[in-house]
């Protein structure tokens, strides 16, 4: 790092305290600033986010049919009910979307996992309701037997392994979509970091389950 953008960087972090971190180095007073990733358009340095404007610095990968069948098997997974919508109401395939087009290696893994399922899905719907059936155009219920036998990695039948492992990672990233919008932290009864009028303690038997009695 030349003086110039050390000099930079150092301006940015005392304006924006939370915004990059500095630690000495066996070098003394060097400034640590994150690598560039690989897309371009996400640097990585010191002076890349906008936080007042946030954008996403990459284009979405997965392809209206494809969000389609997501977006079913995200309500497949966490249905509309009397306390809150459905997941895909509360965009989670556009959750998903983002995250596995993200230029990073577990991103960029989970892209193959979740593009490769949806294939397996319709693959899988032909094969036990006819030739030409799409998951998204089944009933509930022959939606439902499909995800019934893929609900567990560790039980899932023989050759349904890596559907499994496909609805293992969507039904871990549905959750992560859903439970962090206001909706979602609504349904989870979560208060946050509000003042509150008045804040009872744990009571004892939540106290004796976790051992801190």
């Amino acid at each position: 790092m030349d003086r110039r953008q050390a000099l930079k960087v150092m301006a940015i972090a005392a304006a924006v305290p939370s915004l990059t971190s500095c630690a000495p180095t066996d070098a003394g007073d060097d400034v640590v600033v994150a690598p560039a990733a690989a897309n371009p358009k996400a640097a990585g340095t010191a002076w890349d986010p906008d936080l007042l404007a946030p954008v996403i610095p990459w284009e979405r990968t997965l392809t209206s049919d494809e969000l389609e069948t997501l977006a079913t098997l995200c309500d497949i997974i966490i249905p509309a009910d009397e306390r809150s919508p459905g997941a895909s109401q509360l965009g989670a395939h556009d959750f998903i979307d983002e995250w596995v087009s993200a230029p990073y290696a577990r991103n960029e893994r989970d892209q193959v996992t979740v593009r490769g399922g949806l294939v397996w899905l319709d693959g899988e719907s032909a094969g036990r309701f006819g030739e030409g059936s799409r998951f998204r155009e089944l009933d509930a219920a022959q939606q439902r037997a499909i995800c019934d036998d893929i609900r567990s990695v560790a039980d899932a039948p023989s050759g349904l392994e890596a559907g499994a492992r496909f609805f293992d990672r969507v039904r871990d990233l549905t959750a992560a979509a859903f439970w962090t919008t206001r909706e979602g932290m609504q349904d989870l009864g979560y208060v946050g970091n509000v003042p509150l009028a008045r804040w009872d303690p744990p009571p004892p038997e939540v106290l004796r389950h976790l051992g801190l009695e």
